[in-house]
């Protein structure tokens, strides 16, 4: 249909369904202009001296531990990936790479690491703190004992590992992992905790009342069983069943550590590298957990210095503001 415009111009008729879809579609695209101006006028990582980046503290057991702390596996060469980046990454992290990347974290206010005991991990820990090192470490208990780890680190807190946990919550035995947790406290460990991969392993501990100190949580569930997986992908299963990262998956476990009053430290907030960005993990990350909480991400910058980007978002979205 024609209508008349009161001139000699004649136009369409629009109808009031299409006049809204394009009010709504210009806001959008205005805010998205806006977004994009905001993120251009931010300052980008690489622009900032060093000296104006501080990772923000949060107070546990008594001491100000940062809110991003140093992970583990790229150091080891564990990419979770595949195999030919897990190569790459152990040939690289000689020990002087680690003890370099370790006082670069130090510089930017990161003072706690994520240590495990396996491989040539305990001979750097050990020439860390004979060259000075300072930061306090945090260890995956991964043990069928954990005096070894203890009388070999000294930790000042201690995870028992997700894998573990994991396991043993699918066949339904908890009690060992409980039993672990109370002997590091016994061994003397300030700050004990337990990890999983699976929100509702950490909701069934929450429930039952354990004597830990904190909880930590993959951001991502790659811990799923075949029918699982089946379930959530239509029957398919997918080549690499033990690194699926599903999008949907970081809320599940921000929202548990919402829920409870312990402190929680967030793991795999990357996806292992996938995320498109990092940045907007990291955003993301700090506006979903709680003030008391704290993240672990492992770093490979052998391209670019991932230590001062992660200190760079830890602070803009760390820091608590009053």
């Amino acid at each position: 249909m024609l209508r008349s415009t009161g001139d000699s111009n004649m136009m369409p008729a629009m109808s009031s369904t299409r006049r809204s879809f394009l009010q709504s579609t210009a806001a959008l695209a205005a805010g998205a202009v806006a977004a994009a101006a905001d993120s251009a006028n931010a300052a980008q990582p690489a622009s900032v001296p060093d000296s104006q980046i501080m990772v923000p503290k949060v107070k546990l057991a008594g001491a100000e531990v940062s809110r991003i702390i140093l992970g583990a596996n790229p150091l080891l060469g564990f990419s979770h990936y595949n195999n030919n980046f897990s190569v790459v990454m152990r040939e690289w992290y000689t020990q002087e790479k680690v003890l370099e990347v370790m006082k670069r974290c130090e510089a930017f206010g990161i003072n706690a690491f994520n240590y495990v005991q396996m491989g040539r991990g305990r001979s750097d820990w050990e020439r860390y703190l004979a060259e000075g090192g300072k930061m306090r470490l945090i260890a995956q208990a991964t043990m069928n004992d954990p005096t070894e780890l203890v009388q070999a680190v000294k930790p000042w807190g201690a995870w028992v590992q997700g894998e573990i946990t994991d396991r043993q919550y699918r066949a339904g035995q908890l009690g060992p992992v409980r039993d672990y947790a109370k002997k590091l406290r016994d061994l003397g460990v300030s700050f004990v905790g337990v990890a999983s991969h699976i929100p509702e392993v950490l909701m069934t501990i929450e429930d039952q009342g354990w004597d830990v100190d904190f909880y930590a949580g993959s951001a991502y569930n790659i811990r799923r069983t075949p029918e699982e997986l089946r379930a959530l992908l239509g029957g398919e299963i997918p080549e690499m069943q033990g690194d699926v990262y599903l999008q949907g998956d970081p809320s599940r476990m921000y929202k548990f550590f919402r829920q409870t009053s312990k402190p929680c430290c967030a793991y795999k907030i990357l996806a292992a590298g996938r995320v498109q960005s990092i940045e907007q993990a990291f955003q993301r990350a700090f506006e979903s957990i709680k003030p008391t909480d704290f993240v672990c991400v492992g770093v490979f910058p052998r391209t670019r210095d991932e230590v001062k980007e992660n200190a760079y978002f830890t602070s803009r979205y760390g820091t608590i503001r009053s």
